[in-house]
């Protein structure tokens, strides 16, 4: 594609919400012995070996850190799948030896590889131990919601992950608005079944705005569905002082608790719906309430449904090959971090551990968070999604070479892209490529598919 093609004006690409997450202090005091259940007899020295060897690993010591050879890199992967067919048999002795041996080997100031088998060995201690071990909610241990919210904040300003996501749906979301401006009355309804921090819509609302004049305003509506009351109104005020600096834009937030059903919308005549289904369906435990709501969403009868999700097979199938494919897919997940932060950064830090190594243990043990109600993702193939929405009344619609200029354009920016990259070459770094006859944009990392972008209309 010719250079001159980005002068085009895609989606506007700027970044509203950011924060500095700062340096973290990592505290931890020793842990008193707790008697085990009876089913580890035997075992209790291993296992408080085993903790003691995490509990080395898990100081930070700089001068474990550094690149893992080739050789070395392959045998901790190995290790690490024959640790996981042990938890997988219940063998806990062989488990915990190689518990023990990947904790001295690892490290969370090393090279990706060291640090993604640190993640996935707690998850597997985790599962070894059962919830009614004393230890699980030790390694279980879930970041504060201030540690969450800053590691999100950090990959989302860092990485071009979410960006992505959030710049592809907007841009779908602004096309299918200027496609029935002459009737909608310059009005546009945003329907997001899971705004969480409202990170995506600044951009949509200054794109909007710079469509609009002073005498003809823009009208946008945005009701998103959130976890509690406390994170709507933080979303909702965030938002609303955004938009005040654009007077050409009427704005409006209306929060729903998630869960709740989408009746008695209020609608303006002729406004277009659009529908923002990014990163949710693959929250939902199972496939009665993906299939629920995507009933839901087609009675509104919305002239736009944004699909985003994580590519991959990991829905409970067996134990094992969703391990497997999660190991791909964090692997380079990690391994892109290495192109985006340095090593010793404590944003990558912060992010690892709690944004992306809280995915990876609730991944692993989310066969236990279904058995007490509690979500779990499940990620699944683009083929997958497809076959669902189009089993529920939708057809995919084409996305334009908009979308996928904004999204050259945004790696172009990103600082450590490579320029020499082509289309179909996995020769490093992030990469951008139409799939399905242009009706889906994927970002991958070399060539692992990470995220793939979908829009879809009532048939």
């Amino acid at each position: 594609m010719e250079d001159d093609a980005y002068e085009e004006e895609p989606l506007n690409l700027s970044l509203a919400i950011m924060a500095d997450p700062g340096g973290e202090k990592i505290n931890r005091k020793r842990k008193r012995r707790v008697p085990l259940p009876s089913s580890y007899e035997g075992c209790e020295g291993k296992i408080f070996k085993l903790l003691q060897v995490r509990e080395e690993m898990l100081k930070l010591d700089y001068k474990r850190k550094g690149v893992v050879e080739d050789g070395k890199a392959l045998h901790l992967i190995h290790l690490l799948l024959i640790t996981a067919t042990s938890v997988d048999e219940n063998n806990v002795n062989s488990a915990l030896d190689n518990l023990t041996q990947l904790y001295q080997s690892v490290s969370l100031m090393g090279d990706s590889v060291q640090r993604v088998v640190a993640y996935f060995a707690d998850g597997l201690v985790a599962r070894l131990l059962t919830r009614k071990s004393p230890f699980y909610d030790m390694i279980m241990k879930e970041p504060t919601a201030e540690e969450e919210f800053l590691a999100f904040t950090c990959l989302y300003r860092v990485s071009p992950y979410y960006q992505f996501a959030h710049f592809t749906a907007n841009q779908a979301i602004i096309e299918a608005y200027e496609k029935e401006e002459e009737f909608n009355n310059r009005a546009l309804h945003v329907i997001d079944f899971d705004v969480a921090y409202g990170f995506q819509w600044p951009s949509l609302i200054q794109s909007l705005s710079e469509k609009a004049s002073g005498g003809n305003r823009i009208s946008l509506r945005l009701t998103g569905f959130g976890a509690s009351f406390a994170e709507l109104q933080e979303t909702e005020n965030r938002l609303v002082s955004f938009a005040k600096g654009f007077r050409n834009l009427v704005f409006e937030f209306q929060g729903l608790l998630r869960g709740s059903k989408l009746t008695n919308l209020r609608k303006k005549k002729n406004e277009t719906v659009a529908v923002n289904l990014v990163f949710h369906l693959n929250t939902l435990n199972n496939s009665m309430k993906i299939s629920d709501t995507l009933k839901s969403v087609r009675s509104h009868r919305p002239s736009i449904v944004v699909l985003v999700e994580q590519e991959g097979g990991r829905s409970p199938r067996s134990f094992l090959s969703r391990f497997m494919e999660s190991l791909h897919y964090f692997a380079a997940m990690f391994d892109s971090l290495d192109d985006c932060l340095p090593l010793e950064s404590a944003e990558r830090l912060s992010i690892e551990k709690n944004h992306l190594g809280k995915e990876i243990k609730s991944m692993i043990n989310c066969d236990k968070d279904e058995e007490n109600n509690k979500s779990s993702s499940r990620y699944e193939k683009m083929e997958t999604w497809k076959s669902r929405m189009e089993s529920h009344g939708f057809e995919g619609t084409k996305l334009s070479s908009k979308c996928l200029i904004q999204a050259k354009l945004l790696l172009k920016i990103t600082t450590h892209y490579c320029p020499l990259q082509c289309e179909g070459e996995f020769n490093g770094g992030f990469r951008v490529f139409e799939r399905d006859e242009t009706k889906a944009l994927s970002l991958g990392w070399q060539d692992r598919c990470l995220l793939t972008a979908y829009a879809w209309q009532c048939v």
